[in-house]
């Protein structure tokens, strides 16, 4: 009898593990599911007769790996500064470990190890990074098989709230992790233009976005996502002209963030002070530069060169910002975490609410002395806040992708991310019977 151990119960586990059950009762399989809150664990097992739940601190050495010891192959859904944890632990009892999370530079270090062991350590098999990588590299393959030269390749992913519970001028609720959401961008971007390399630092990023249309659901905004460059290499683009992964948002949303960014409220490097009448708006006067009467959200707009009235600062008034609503009591309160918490109630996903995903790559080749555009885009909704999109587009990858590995339908020593055929092609083609299908859109410039 096989044995699956998920590490970790959270946000976007709840397809993975419905998966991985449905699929163990037809094999006869075990699936463990431990997290440190057990209650979570029991819950997303649901009473399954393959399922068990189990209460584990993952720091723990010892349970930890008497976890990985009795384990066929290992899920870690944990935080990424913890894979590398696991990943030793699984080396050390010749498990298989499957995660989303992109390849730190410690787990790649073990490639060689991992693959003298005949074992297979996959990574980024989530949704970005994951379905982008496989459906990227159909698309690629396809356009060279055909004989087409890549000129250019932009690929854009957005986890994003279905227009049916639309209801805030954010457009947005989290989907996600609220901290990745606080915190993306604060690394320089790079990307390559018509041959240049460019870079974008955090202070210019939201100022500097581009934008896309998409068939039947209007405008949107994309800024640059982390370092593009090594995918040059691993995708086998190295005469690219352009290159760019980027983030999807929603019209607007690029602009009030930047208020957000340019204000220091995104900064997680230091602890905030709390006064004995700590508000938002006190918060706000503390940071404000103008220490002349007036109302705080003029003087804020004021220091951001922005009309009182305008859209950012309609953004940032929905939030409470200029409110005299207390700040709760926070530990390590950086700025940072004073924004994440206020988020996490303004933009809380409600019971009956629909998220949604798309992801958008635009390529451009050359062929039979033609310069041709092909967008492939996949869009995809919730059905509610439990069963979202992006727990569907995370897990099912991780969870197909844990099966075929099991039944021995994949062979891949080593340390990867999957963008080899024989990875890509049957995952996609199960994927597809999900309803996970890119629509195409070709033309000739």
């Amino acid at each position: 009898m096989k044995h699956i151990s998920i590490l970790g119960a959270g946000r976007s586990s709840t397809i993975l593990i419905r998966y991985l059950l449905d699929t163990a009762k037809t094999r006869n399989w075990r699936v463990t599911v431990a997290d440190t809150d057990l209650g979570q664990a029991i819950a997303k097992i649901n009473g399954h007769p393959n399922g068990k739940a189990l209460s584990l601190d993952a720091v723990q050495t010892t349970e930890r790996q008497d976890l990985v010891k009795q384990s066929d192959l290992v899920v870690s859904l944990l935080p990424p500064n913890l894979h590398h944890l696991v990943a030793q632990d699984c080396l050390h009892f010749g498990k298989n470990l499957v995660n989303a999370s992109y390849l730190s530079k410690e787990l790649l270090a073990l490639d060689q190890t991992v693959r003298e062991r005949g074992l297979t350590f996959m990574g980024e098999m989530g949704l970005d990074p994951g379905i982008d990588h496989m459906s990227a590299m159909e698309k690629i393959n396809e356009i060279r098989e055909k004989g087409g030269k890549l000129t250019a390749f932009r690929s854009y992913t957005g986890g994003l709230i279905a227009p049916e519970s639309d209801d805030n001028p954010w457009h947005y609720k989290f989907t996600w992790n609220p901290r990745n959401v606080v915190l993306a961008g604060q690394n320089t971007a790079r990307y390559l233009e018509q041959g240049k390399i460019k870079y974008l630092p955090y202070h210019r990023l939201f100022k500097n976005y581009w934008k896309i249309e998409v068939d039947g659901l209007g405008p949107y905004e994309v800024y640059a996502n982390r370092d593009s460059l090594p995918y040059r290499e691993l995708y086998g683009l190295e005469g690219i002209s352009s290159l760019l992964r980027g983030t999807i948002r929603a019209n607007g949303f690029c602009d009030a963030w930047n208020a957000l960014a340019q204000l220091g409220l995104t900064d997680p490097s230091f602890q905030l002070t709390p006064t004995p009448a700590w508000t938002y708006a006190s918060l706000m006067e503390s940071y404000a530069t103008d220490d002349s009467p007036g109302e705080v959200k003029k003087k804020t707009a004021r220091m951001l060169g922005l009309a009182p009235n305008s859209e950012p600062m309609k953004k940032l008034e929905w939030l409470g910002l200029f409110s005299n609503q207390p700040i709760p009591p926070l530990e390590n309160p950086s700025p940072a975490v004073v924004l994440e918490d206020l988020l996490l109630k303004k933009w809380a996903l409600l019971p009956e609410d629909k998220d949604m995903i798309i992801m958008r790559h635009e390529f451009e080749y050359e062929l039979a002395g033609k310069t041709k555009r092909l967008l492939s885009t996949l869009v995809m909704k919730g059905r509610d806040e439990q069963d979202t999109a992006m727990a569907r587009l995370v897990g099912l990858p991780l969870g197909i992708f844990s099966k075929l590995l099991l039944e021995g339908k994949v062979q891949a020593p080593g340390v990867h991310i999957p963008v080899m055929p024989e990875v890509y092609k049957p995952v996609l083609a199960e994927l597809a019977t999900f309803g996970v299908v890119f629509q195409d859109q070709e033309e000739t410039l």
